[in-house]
Order: C-alpha cells, then sequence, then structure tokens
C-alpha cells in the first residue's frame, strides 16, 4: 500500500469539530442540490470560448465570426458551416431538454453511529440552512438490536436528530434503516438492506456501485469503521457485494451489518470525524504506518484525494501529520436557487 496523506483538519476542542463538520455537510448538501446544467455552465462557457474565441460583436449588435484557421481560403465556408453547426445543437439541445423529464435532486448521505451522533447533534440541528427534505439519509453500518436499545445507530440518531428536526420548516428526510424484524439473522438483515440500497440508487444493473454524495466514518480505538473490523480480512477484502454481515464482532453488540469498502470508496467525498485521546494511538498508526492495512487506511487510499479528517488536538497526541486549519464556506440561507 502507498502512502496517501488525506486532508487532516485539526481543532483545539469539540465545538470545534462539530461546528467545521456541520459546515462541510452543507457544502456537500448545496454542492449536491445544483442542477448538472449549472454546475457544467462554467465549463461549458469555457469551452465554448475556446472554441469561438473569434467572436466579436459590433456596436450596432452584429456578430462576426473569425475563425483562427491557417487556411484562409476556408474561412468564410467555416463560418458559414460554424453557424449552422451552433443554431442546429441549440434547437436540439433545446427539444432535448424540454423533452426529458426533471428528476429530482437528492442529497445522498451514509452515516454510522458512535460518537459521530453527538457531533451531528451539536453542528446540524442549530443550522438554518439545511434543507432536511431533500436528504435520503443511510447508514454505514447497523447493530442488530431492538432501535430501542442505546446501541442502535438508527435510535441513537432518531432520539437525537431526527426527532428534533424541525420538519414544518425544513422538511422531513428520507430515513433508509434496517428492517428490524431481521436482526435475528445478519445475512437475512445484510441481504435486506443491500436491496433497499439498490433501489435508492436505481438498481444493480444501472449502477456497478452507489455513489453517495457524502459518507461520514467514526474510527473506535480499536481501528474499526462502520463495523468494519481490522481482523476480519473477508469482510475488508469484500468486491462485490454492497452490505455485508458482522458475526462476533470483537466490542460492543456482536451480530451487525455494514456497507463495504467499495461503496465507501466510490462515494463523492468521505469524511472521518474523531476526537479524544483515547484514539491518538490508532490514529498514529494509521496517518504513520498505512502499510499495516487498518480498514481506515484502505479508504485513505481507495478514495485518494476525496477523503478529509476533521479530528481534535487529543485524538492528535504525538501524531506526526500535516494538520489544515479548517477554512468555512459561506453559509447559504434558503433560497429560489435550491428550492
Amino acid at each position: 500500500m502507498t502512502t496517501t496523506v488525506p486532508k487532516i483538519f485539526a481543532f483545539h476542542e469539540f465545538s470545534g469539530v462539530a461546528e467545521a463538520v456541520a459546515d462541510y455537510i452543507v457544502y456537500a448538501q448545496n454542492g449536491a442540490l445544483v442542477p448538472k446544467e449549472r454546475r457544467q455552465s462554467n465549463v461549458n462557457l469555457s469551452e465554448n470560448n475556446s472554441i469561438l474565441s473569434g467572436i466579436t460583436t459590433t456596436n450596432g449588435g452584429s456578430v462576426t465570426l473569425n475563425l483562427n484557421n491557417s487556411n484562409n481560403n476556408n474561412n468564410n465556408a467555416s463560418s458559414t458551416d460554424m453557424h449552422r453547426v451552433l443554431s442546429t445543437k441549440s434547437v436540439s439541445s433545446t427539444r432535448e431538454k424540454k423533452d426529458r423529464p426533471k428528476k429530482e435532486l437528492r442529497f445522498k448521505i451514509a452515516i454510522s453511529g458512535g460518537s459521530l451522533i453527538q457531533v451531528l447533534h451539536e453542528g446540524l440541528l442549530k443550522r438554518n440552512d439545511i434543507q432536511w427534505g431533500k436528504w435520503d439519509i443511510y447508514f454505514a453500518d447497523e447493530r442488530l438490536v431492538p432501535f430501542d436499545s442505546d446501541q442502535s445507530n438508527y435510535g441513537q440518531a432518531k432520539r437525537k436528530i431526527f426527532d428534533l428536526i424541525d420538519t414544518e420548516k425544513y422538511g422531513t428526510p428520507n430515513i433508509f434503516h434496517i428492517d428490524e424484524s431481521l436482526i435475528d439473522d445478519p445475512q437475512e438483515c445484510a441481504d435486506s438492506y443491500e436491496k433497499v440500497l439498490i433501489k435508492g440508487f436505481a438498481g444493480r444493473d444501472s449502477v456497478k456501485l452507489p455513489m453517495f454524495d457524502l459518507f461520514l466514518l467514526g474510527c473506535a480505538p480499536d481501528g474499526h469503521i462502520a463495523s468494519l473490523f481490522p481482523n476480519f480480512q473477508e469482510n475488508l477484502r469484500e468486491k462485490l457485494a454492497w452490505v455485508v454481515p458482522v458475526e462476533k464482532a470483537p466490542s460492543g453488540p456482536s451480530e451487525r451489518i455494514s456497507l463495504t469498502i467499495p461503496v465507501i470508496c466510490h462515494s463523492h467525498r468521505v469524511i472521518f470525524v474523531v476526537e479524544g485521546a483515547t484514539k491518538a494511538p490508532i490514529i498514529k498508526m494509521i496517518m504513520e504506518r498505512p502499510e499495516k492495512g487498518l480498514p481506515s487506511s484502505i479508504v485513505n487510499e481507495g478514495a485518494a484525494g476525496r477523503v478529509s479528517w476533521f479530528v481534535d488536538d487529543d485524538a492528535l497526541t504525538d501524531v506526526f501529520v500535516t494538520k489544515k486549519k479548517y477554512k468555512y464556506h459561506q453559509k447559504l440561507e434558503f433560497n429560489d436557487s435550491f428550492k
């Protein structure tokens, strides 16, 4: 495994981590909810400016096209051909856009449990620029316990986040959790949740892997992320399944399900949120000894360039890494651009 250094944002205290994570989530949300045409508009304008660098406008408003063609004898013909091409493309593009049904833009996010839920509670609920009604929330993993248990990721998120959302003002998110009736059968539960993912991401026939806009993970002192444990090599090497059963987990509830490494690494953005001095030894190993092949080291490599770590100073004790100062994005309120 090569050494891949992700972005590491360091904070003096927990509140700083929570605020920055919330800011980054809103940034990802707003990016996901921008229509593709608008995302590509700058690129298209750049391309058109390159192609049509010879266009000039006279005082009378007429347009002259001067192509930079080394064969000057063909300039007039080229101008006419280019005008026809542009006109044809414009009409064709307009018709295609009118005929194509508009697909609702959704922000697809995966979250894990543990201390991350408290971070989200602290950071998200006080913001007024979250469009909860456009969120599709999935779980990176789940402990196979009843939802009313303190060990349930969904149950914890429901009590600390979902139940506290002002849905009249911000809308109600779509929340995709496991089938509680299947908690006694890890394999059947994993298969069932994979079907939920397949339905939510257009089916296996059209996509090889789901692509989340944002995948949120913590990292436990023993190095496990989601419910992918360091010594469970079969799960870490899984290439085909989107969801795997986890049995005889070494800590916490022994039976679980987890989304797989390929699903995590296929996400548009991945962030790890880690705090506390008890995490410092494992963070040191992850950052300084990637060849150990810990789950998060595999993600750092597999999603290189798309991974960010939000870590407090305690968790970076004696860890030799380059720390970055997080730059907050402009806060966007509700406006017509995102309605």
